[in-house]
């Protein structure tokens, strides 16, 4: 894991592609921005894992 440290409106770029930005800091919250085609998926991870255990949940049901 790469750990940069950055101020508000400070930007990092991955890949030439992605712009992450930080907006605002409030407490032990960080408001970030993020500029990424279209075809790039952004999610936040707690999102994509609540998704993959309904979908597991799902697929194990017996009728």
């Amino acid at each position: 894991m790469l750990i940069l440290t950055r101020r508000v409106n400070e930007t990092l770029i991955i890949d030439e592609k992605i712009e992450i930005t930080v907006l605002q800091t409030r407490g032990n919250q960080v408001r970030i921005g993020i500029q990424a085609p279209r075809d790039v998926l952004v999610h936040r991870k707690e999102v994509v894992q609540e998704r993959k255990a309904q979908s597991k949940d799902e697929s194990t049901k017996v009728d």
